[in-house]
């Protein structure tokens, strides 16, 4: 990530301030992993690699010209449009990998053991899945103070005039997103047939595409 991001710095690719945003969140990960935050170290730790891997196997994809993620390829081509603006850019890019990706990371992950699981073990998950919550909200800060209001410095007196308001606005929308995220990848684990699956998949990207095209400046997008 950090290498990925020094390049595109480098190129004023704005590709770069999602990324930057993610390198400091995998930062605090890997911090909590290693204060203990978690039941389950392991698994979190699972989830945050194979989470990465969407990201940068979609990127591949794209860097090649082949067929990638329809989520990713409008963040990638929102970022090359001079007009897109800094905040746009970083929201495109959370809204690809948590309303898309972490669904289906999240169904990959837990399908081999869901149904061996006890309740206990489920809720474990569930509990560790949403601690990230935490360590998103912790991260907020430094992503604005560091990324987004240097690349957007009118953005410091919004931060100025609201205090954390706008800090908790964006945790509860992160918050909901990430909720609705666990509750679509059991739907996938519960789905009878690939078929059903690929039905649900298709309905979290066409809802992601949905929020992407607001994001874009398109207000009946999410109508």
């Amino acid at each position: 990530m950090a290498a990925q991001v020094a390049a595109w710095h480098a190129q004023h690719d704005h590709r770069a301030i999602f990324l930057d945003c993610y390198l400091r969140m995998t930062h605090q990960m890997l911090a909590a992993l290693d204060a203990g935050e978690f039941a389950d170290a392991a698994w979190v730790a699972r989830l945050l690699d194979r989470f990465a891997d969407y990201y940068f196997d979609a990127l591949a994809t794209y860097e090649q010209g082949a067929a990638t993620p329809a989520v990713w390829q409008v963040a990638h081509d929102a970022a090359r449009r001079a007009e897109t603006q800094t905040l746009q850019n970083l929201l495109l890019g959370v809204n690809a990998h948590i309303n898309y990706d972490l669904v289906l990371v999240v169904a990959e992950l837990l399908q081999p053991e869901w149904p061996q699981l006890t309740a206990a073990r489920r809720h474990q998950r569930y509990a560790d899945y949403t601690h990230v919550n935490s360590v998103i909200a912790r991260t907020l800060d430094i992503v604005q103070d560091e990324i987004v209001e240097p690349d957007a410095p009118v953005l410091r007196i919004a931060d100025l005039l609201l205090g954390r308001l706008d800090e908790w606005a964006t945790m509860q929308l992160i918050g909901g997103w990430r909720e609705e995220v666990w509750h679509r990848a059991l739907e996938m684990l519960a789905a009878p047939t690939t078929d059903q699956s690929e039905a649900i998949r298709s309905s979290v990207e066409a809802a992601t595409l949905r929020k992407a095209a607001w994001m874009l400046g398109h207000p009946r997008a999410l109508t």
